[in-house]
């Protein structure tokens, strides 16, 4: 059992954020804001253990780029604090939110050099503006400004959280149940990111490195008499639809896992299973929307894409533009960035014979350039 383990906080929703990217995916090069926080941490120590607790959509994608231990994060921070310190048994453990993101490792040896049983170590800052509270100005000189990280005796954090109040921070905690908070000086570095206008005040954060990311996505299904036919996201005159557990629609099918491919999220089949009653006839441009915002949120921007529609029925042509309109407005991007194919198969193997559509896809993404904003 080692004297020191790592929480970092990393499955927030970024609601306040007013980007499509999430906090713990804004790229630093070619690093994702969470791992370039998580070895800004150990270069500077070595921990027993280190956790990030992540979104349950994110974990798979999280653990391609480093071999830490995840854990799934709940509906609070506490929660998720909560999850991950079943994994520690190490004496101490220390807590940091993605959103500090700026290490100063000064603090980091202020916290270390003050630890102590039964308690938590918290830096914090003095406030210097004028104050009011309830429309009456108060002696800013007893107020302090509290961050992360923040160190506790492990076995007395896991105690004090055992209560159902929901407590902001670590010191909360022990302050709540008569636990000593020991208080250290704090450091402007660790200026927590709440709002998008807080990025070009963090020093420490680096560009995005230009580095485009290429997916590629196939689907085919056979026809089905009286169903209705969608592809592309619109509805075509046909006696036929496409034989399938949602809609059918081929074409938005192979697009969602080219967008996949090209972000490392896995494919349709992981996020959708047929094998799911809430899928069953589900409107396929709703799965395309939920898939764009996915992906956008962990940290890519849609360059273009490109769909080649393989199909001796129905004529595609008379199609495409309504086809690509569609598809702009579900991804919020330009028709521009938009290309749509049609050939027949040459009345050769199944297209031929006018028995489904075969439908291939490509994806180009970049990371989102937070730094232009």
């Amino acid at each position: 059992m080692g004297e020191l383990s790592l929480i970092l906080l990393a499955a927030g929703n970024s609601t306040r954020f007013g980007l499509p990217t999430k906090k713990q995916w804004l790229y630093q090069n070619n690093k994702p804001l969470w791992q370039f926080v998580a070895e800004s941490f150990t270069k500077s120590y070595n921990f027993a253990k280190i956790i990030i607790v992540c979104n349950q959509n994110e974990l798979s994608l999280m653990k391609s780029f480093a071999d830490y231990e995840y854990v799934i994060g709940g509906t609070s921070r506490q929660e998720s604090l909560q999850n991950a310190l079943k994994l520690i048994d190490s004496e101490y453990v220390l807590v940091n939110d993605v959103a500090r993101c700026c290490l100063d490792s000064e603090l980091l040896k202020r916290l270390l050099s003050s630890k102590k049983q039964n308690s938590c170590v918290v830096p914090t800052l003095k406030v210097s503006d004028t104050v009011y509270f309830n429309d009456k100005p108060i002696d800013r000189e007893k107020l302090q400004r509290v961050q992360t990280p923040q160190l506790s005796h492990t076995v007395t954090l896991k105690e004090v959280l055992k209560s159902n109040k929901e407590f902001t921070d670590e010191s909360s905690a022990f302050f709540a149940n008569s636990k000593e908070v020991i208080f250290v000086e704090g450091s402007q570095k660790a200026q927590k990111l709440t709002y998008k206008d807080e990025l070009k005040s963090l020093k420490c954060l680096k560009a995005p490195a230009n580095s485009p990311k290429v997916g590629f996505g196939i689907d085919i299904h056979p026809f089905e008499s009286g169903k209705q036919m969608v592809l592309c996201g619109i509805e075509i005159d046909s006696p036929f639809g496409f034989k399938a557990h949602s809609d059918g629609d081929v074409a938005i099918h192979a697009l969602i896992d080219a967008l996949l491919g090209a972000s490392s999220l896995g494919d349709i089949g992981e996020l959708f299973p047929d094998t799911d009653s809430e899928y069953k006839n589900a409107d396929s441009k709703e799965l395309l929307r939920a898939v764009a915002k996915l992906v956008k949120g962990v940290g890519y921007e849609i360059v273009n894409c490109d769909l080649s529609i393989v199909a001796q029925a129905p004529k595609i042509s008379p199609h495409k533009e309504a086809m690509k309109a569609t598809l702009a407005d579900i991804l919020v991007i330009g028709r521009n960035q938009i290309n749509i194919k049609a050939t027949t198969g040459e009345e050769l193997g199944f297209v031929g014979r006018k028995e489904g559509v075969a439908v291939y896809a490509t994806a180009t993404l970049n990371y989102y350039r937070w730094d232009e904003i």
